[in-house]
């Protein structure tokens, strides 16, 4: 197989591990305690995202937190109400790292996640963690599937992330009362994260999926640890007093 063709697969397949995670660790488990991991999982997570993102789990944390506590109205870091839809789809990373960086909104919405042993080593150091993902494909597949695959990665990564944004915030069901929206077709994408508003609806629901047809899938792979006694949910999803139609 060429080597292009390699290195969009690998690029892709490692963006959907990267969102997976992103979803299951930092949203779910880090920023609203839906569920809890296995110390040795929870850090197999931080080192997969470490290689593949550079993200430091309490940034982003944090960053999203306030998200919630201003959802579009002033404050709001990534709101396309406020910034415009194709701001934050394609400057989405500029609006995260501009609040990531501000060490007042760390301190507020990420007090519960000071820096361990770990980040002080590791984690911190967000180009290292990316060299050695880079380092890992070239090693694997030669420097062109490295170079590809990190391209790919990096473009459907962000594009994404920036679709959870605009789109989750713009287009869509609104089953509930709140500006998110839901998108089927971008949950199957993220992992269960196009289902944003039933993500405003419930943050602290561990599924994202509440209604018949909705689809979260990353929530087989929680159940699966949670089988495997390596993960504990706190709220499988929400009761409502009166459920919406899909």
């Amino acid at each position: 197989m060429h080597s292009a063709i390699v290195g969009v697969i690998a690029g892709l397949a490692i963006t959907q591990v990267s969102i997976l995670i992103t979803t299951v660790y930092l949203h779910r488990s880090l920023s609203h305690k839906a569920v809890i991991f296995n110390r040795r999982v929870a850090l197999l997570f931080r080192i997969v995202l470490w290689i593949t993102t550079g993200i430091r789990p309490r940034q982003w944390v944090a960053v999203h937190r306030k998200h919630h506590a201003f959802t579009d109205v002033p404050g709001d870091p990534h709101s396309p109400v406020l910034l415009g839809f194709y701001r934050v789809q394609f400057g989405n990373v500029y609006y995260y790292r501009k609040e990531a960086l501000n060490g007042d909104t760390v301190a507020k919405y990420a007090r519960d996640l000071l820096p361990d042993r770990w980040d002080e080593l590791l984690f911190d150091r967000s180009f290292v963690g990316l060299a050695i993902g880079i380092s890992i494909l070239a090693l694997v597949g030669g420097w062109k599937i490295a170079l590809v695959a990190s391209i790919v990665h990096l473009v459907a990564y962000l594009g994404l992330s920036g679709a959870i944004n605009a789109i989750g915030h713009s287009f869509g069901k609104r089953p509930y009362e709140n500006l998110a929206t839901n998108n089927t077709w971008l949950a199957l994408m993220t992992c269960g994260e196009g289902l944003h508003n039933n993500h405003h609806a419930a943050p602290t629901a561990a599924k994202l999926s509440f209604l018949k047809g909705q689809i979260d899938p990353a929530w087989p792979i929680i159940s699966l640890l949670v089988k495997l006694h390596l993960a504990t949910v706190r709220l499988s999803a929400p009761k409502f007093k009166k459920q919406p139609a899909a």
